[in-house]
């Protein structure tokens, strides 16, 4: 790997690292970079790799909340099992359940129908319109559940449902479940973190399945440009969740919904002046 490409994983990676966890869509980025920064790759490695990069954003969350999320104590004056942890292991699954049962066996479909840049885009500006509007309605408003232990296995499930909605690229993961745990009654930072559990699973699985059809052979090339996109993911997503849960705890979403508006349109004229 020379270091023109190296530069340009790094550049993927910075915006993997930085997109997966703002609520703005990994994908719309994507798609823009990929007209400016050409990996000397496959086109089949190319559509494993925008995935699977994203396993370093996921063991960054996984680091940075392990606490929350490592469900057994070895201290002597503490039961092996934490139930609270356990039980949010299982709204995870609860809630990761509609995606699963729509996503997999449905997903070449939904990429043929709908991974272009019209729906990409008509997507970010509907969701970014979407955060204004709920930021206006929700402003002053005092939210239900205010803590992860308030979150119910049906608030879970429901939050799962308006999972399935980001199937459809540019809507972003992260948007539509915070959108949809913000309608229920879940605080910004509550929302913000059940999302980022909520993505463990379902990016592992997302990873796997790519892996699988890709198959599990490697160039040393290959491995070099796929790890080095995930430390780079990772290491940027650390300080991108970092950010996000300190602009949360003082402002509201409305921004990235204004960002994303933007990013929509912009990602319409380009398409349009190069079509």
């Amino acid at each position: 790997m020379d270091f023109i490409e190296l530069f340009k994983v790094i550049i993927l990676g910075i915006i993997e690292g930085i997109t997966e966890w703002l609520p703005i869509s990994s994908t719309g980025h994507m798609i823009l970079a990929d007209e400016f920064i050409k990996l000397n790759m496959s086109d089949e490695f190319m559509e494993m790799f925008f995935v699977v990069i994203q396993l370093g954003a996921i063991i960054a969350v996984i680091a940075m909340f392990w606490d929350k999320l490592f469900p057994f104590s070895f201290k002597k004056n503490e039961s092996f099992i934490k139930n609270d942890i356990m039980s949010l292991w299982f709204k995870v699954i609860v809630a990761v359940i509609p995606a699963a049962v729509i996503g997999i066996p449905f997903e070449d479909k939904i990429d043929e129908l709908f991974y272009n840049y019209k729906v990409v885009a008509l997507t970010l500006i509907i969701y970014g319109i979407l955060f204004i509007l709920i930021e206006n309605r929700k402003k002053d408003s005092v939210f239900k559940i205010q803590d992860m232990s308030q979150l119910t296995y049906k608030v879970a499930l429901y939050i799962g449902m308006f999972q399935v909605l980001s199937l459809i690229p540019g809507t972003s993961r992260s948007g539509a479940t915070i959108v949809g745990a913000m309608l229920i009654g879940t605080s910004r930072i509550v929302a913000a973190e059940f999302t980022f559990f909520l993505a463990i699973p379902v990016m592992f699985g997302a990873s796997f399945i790519k892996l699988l059809k890709f198959g599990f052979t490697f160039t040393g090339n290959e491995l070099a440009i796929l790890f080095t996109g995930m430390i780079v993911a990772f290491v940027v997503s650390i300080l991108s969740i970092k950010f996000l849960m300190g602009y949360i705890k003082k402002h509201d979403f409305k921004i990235f919904g204004y960002y994303r508006i933007v990013l929509g349109l912009v990602v319409i004229l380009y398409f349009m002046l190069n079509n």
